[in-house]
């Protein structure tokens, strides 16, 4: 199994700037992936941004060039910089980890306002 303790959530104006964390534990060796997925109030939950243990990288288009995934795979954390929000970002955030022992985080509010 595979637990994740997430933090770095809260709330910021327009503009501004959160970094999300991310710390695995447990059966970490089988972790392919990490990603940070977002689900907003009626919304069905979305793919933000992903990153392989090789360090390949991809993210949703609505984030591209204001959010950055990195990952510390010495210390199974991986973390969302979040640059220029948006109200529209406002959403919980939760970190996945894909492998053999796949999981959720329990999520960490961000909330943009205007």
């Amino acid at each position: 199994q595979v637990q994740l303790v997430e933090s770095g959530g809260g709330l910021v104006q327009a503009g501004g700037s959160l970094r999300l964390s991310c710390a695995a534990s447990g059966s970490t060796y089988y972790i392919t992936a990490m990603g940070w997925y977002r689900q907003a109030p009626g919304k069905q939950r979305e793919l933000v941004a992903r990153i392989m243990r090789s360090g390949s990288t991809s993210y949703a288009d609505s984030v591209k060039g204001r959010f950055t995934i990195s990952r510390d795979n010495a210390k199974n954390t991986v973390f969302l910089q979040m640059n220029s929000l948006k109200p529209e970002d406002t959403a919980v955030y939760y970190c996945n980890v894909e492998g053999r022992y796949s999981n959720w985080g329990q999520g960490t509010q961000v909330t943009v306002s205007s």
